[in-house]
């Protein structure tokens, strides 16, 4: 018994002496953890030492940094892009920006009004998140190619693309003309004529309709602008003659939802309805001004302009004009309050800018920016009225309250 005492004892000091041994290891190890975490922070990565905070030295030094240290390979394009579009951004402005080459000549597109691809307006099913055909452009690709509003467009060239992806979906619908592109179509979805297609158009040359228009009772013409680009006014006026020519007495612009576009297309409408005289005028930070004016001859017939919180930017300058200068009626509710002017920059290279540069007051003075435009007549939509427009007559009361001004 005494052996097997004596034992124990020993096994005891065993144990005790192997717990004093592996703390010796788990201390040496937190040590040796705690150097190559230092080795790793201070060493791998130091501070980098600038010589200028604020100026260039800064950006240059950063630089010089992730160029010797990055792991993976790194786009020169895509890093000037960056610090470019990084420049636009510190102005924290919503309406200046840098835009890469596709940016930039997406955006010329829009401004000139025309571009290759298959003619449809398209939309988002939220609930269902998939892209939706609002309307074919009447003899357009997808309209000839038998495309009808309402379908969905679930594929592009066998890709799908959900709604929340509609960007990525539209700039692969459009293309060069006369080359061609594949669509998947879904018709009468969660119906008993669900059906899917394969339909393939050929790509050609869209001019987008900014401008419509058609006669209404009591020879009182309606025109509707969308936005403001380059073939707008010419296809403002030639509408506008057409209306004439069929005996319109007073005429209805609808702006509601219009969100700008070129000012100098603007002033060319305004002009046709004023004489001679005051259209807008800019003023940049250095408090310089410059009038855009009208001149002596108009056209004297009854007009009311249409609004909401949709219209902006070019919408405003119109319509503030107009009722400015006396010569129409706003019906609608208060407009957007998009005041100021961007200028855009060709970089050269097919990359650009687009810069806020100055703001625009209507002929009174009144400033825009921020505030927007209330109308004469304030009359609010129902929520539950989602059409606006001569289609909708019976419920559009915005369109409604126009016509019994008019009359």
């Amino acid at each position: 018994m005494f052996d097997e005492n004596n034992d124990d004892i020993d096994n005891k000091k065993q144990i005790e002496k192997q717990k004093k041994s592996d703390f010796k290891w788990i201390l040496a190890l937190i040590v040796a953890t705690n150097i190559l975490t230092f080795y790793i922070t201070g060493v791998l990565a130091p501070k980098i030492q600038t010589k200028n905070t604020y100026g260039n030295m800064k950006v240059e030094d950063v630089e010089r940094f992730v160029r010797k240290n990055y792991l993976r390979d790194i786009n020169e394009e895509d890093m000037i892009d960056g610090k470019l579009k990084g420049v636009l951004a510190s102005l924290k402005d919503p309406y200046s920006s840098y835009m890469t080459k596709d940016e930039f000549s997406a955006l010329l597109e829009e401004t000139h009004g025309s571009f290759g691809g298959i003619g449809v307006v398209v939309g988002v099913d939220i609930d269902r998140d998939l892209l939706q055909i609002i309307s074919p452009i009447k003899d357009g690709p997808g309209d000839k190619a038998g495309l009808k509003a309402g379908d969905y467009i679930l594929e592009v060239d066998g890709k799908p693309y959900k709604g929340q992806e509609n960007n990525e979906a539209v700039k692969a619908m459009k293309g060069e003309p006369g080359t061609k592109v594949k669509l998947t179509i879904g018709r009468n979805l969660d119906t008993e004529k669900e059906e899917t297609k394969i339909i393939e158009i050929d790509r050609d040359i869209i001019k987008a309709e900014t401008v419509s228009s058609q006669m209404l009772e009591d020879n009182m013409g309606y025109i509707r602008i969308s936005s403001f680009d380059d073939n707008t006014f010419v296809d403002f006026e030639a509408q506008m003659k057409e209306l004439e020519a069929k005996g319109m007495k007073s005429l209805i612009i609808d702006l509601r939802n219009n969100p700008g576009g070129v000012l100098d297309i603007t002033a060319n409408i305004a002009d046709l309805f004023l004489d001679k005289g005051d259209i807008v005028y800019t003023e940049n930070k250095e408090g310089k001004r410059e009038y855009l004016k009208s001149n002596s001859k108009k056209v004297d017939y009854p007009l009311a302009i249409l609004v909401n919180q949709g219209s902006a930017s070019a919408s405003e300058v119109l319509s503030g004009a107009l009722r400015d200068r006396d010569r129409a009626k706003l019906v609608g509710t208060k407009t957007f309050g998009k005041g100021v002017v961007q200028r855009l920059v060709d970089l050269g290279d097919g990359t650009g800018l687009k810069l806020t540069i100055s703001e625009y007051f209507t002929p009174s003075g009144t400033k825009i920016d921020g505030i927007g435009i209330t109308p004469d007549y304030v009359v609010d939509l129902p929520e539950d009225v989602k059409v606006i427009g001569v289609e909708n007559l019976e419920e559009d009361v915005q369109l409604q309250k126009a016509i019994e001004i008019l009359k």
